[in-house]
């Protein structure tokens, strides 16, 4: 009898362990070792991969990096042949139309984006003060705004001083401009935004 009893418990015990190592292996396959607030979304995610595809031709491209002194964060700054752009990603609900009323106003279903663009505009104009000052000399930081999920009714439109377009285009709206950096300049302007301009996430 106690010897059924100790191969039972063996038993239970081995079934137990494995259990447990099951449970632990599907964990570290299913979560990220990267907490929340340092994953990129993804939008943002969406965007950093066309970006990289434009490294062949000479662009250079900074995610996510702070405005210091504020909560505000440039998805990606872009350096390249053609200029240096700012870019946001937004992630919109699919369900809700996006319109625009004036070239001044753009909605989301109901919701006015007034404060999104406001925001976008002056997150570019930062980033230029920022590394205009470093540089001593004016670089001029063009503000967008990606958005993805819902259908954007027009290609490339500018609201508020802020270029508006669907997410997919963000490669197609930046090379579209005619060159106007040389390769030494690139590289200066990235290198200073690179300093004033921290990381958001730092290792």
């Amino acid at each position: 009898m106690f010897g059924v009893l100790f191969g039972s418990w063996r038993l239970g015990l081995t079934a137990a362990i494995l259990a447990c190592v099951a449970d632990a292996v599907f964990h570290a396959r299913t979560v990220s070792t990267i907490p929340a607030w340092r994953r990129a979304s993804a939008a943002e995610r969406q965007t950093e991969a066309q970006l990289k595809k434009l490294e062949r031709n000479g662009y250079k491209t900074l995610h996510a990096r702070a405005i210091p002194g504020s909560e505000a964060q440039i998805d990606h700054l872009v350096v390249g042949p053609t200029g240096v752009y700012a870019v946001d990603s937004e992630k919109w609900d699919k369900r809700l139309p996006v319109r625009v009323q004036s070239h001044r106003k753009l909605f989301h279903g109901p919701f006015n984006q007034k404060p999104r663009l406001d925001e976008a505009r002056w997150e570019a104009a930062q980033a230029s003060d920022l590394i205009s000052k470093a540089l001593g000399r004016e670089i001029t930081v063009v503000p967008s705004l990606a958005i993805y999920g819902p259908p954007i009714p027009w290609r490339i439109l500018n609201i508020r001083e802020v270029d508006v377009f669907s997410g997919g285009l963000v490669r197609k709206w930046i090379t579209k401009r005619e060159r106007s950096l040389t390769t030494a300049e690139i590289e200066a302007i990235y290198r200073a935004a690179e300093r004033v301009l921290p990381a958001r996430y730092p290792e």
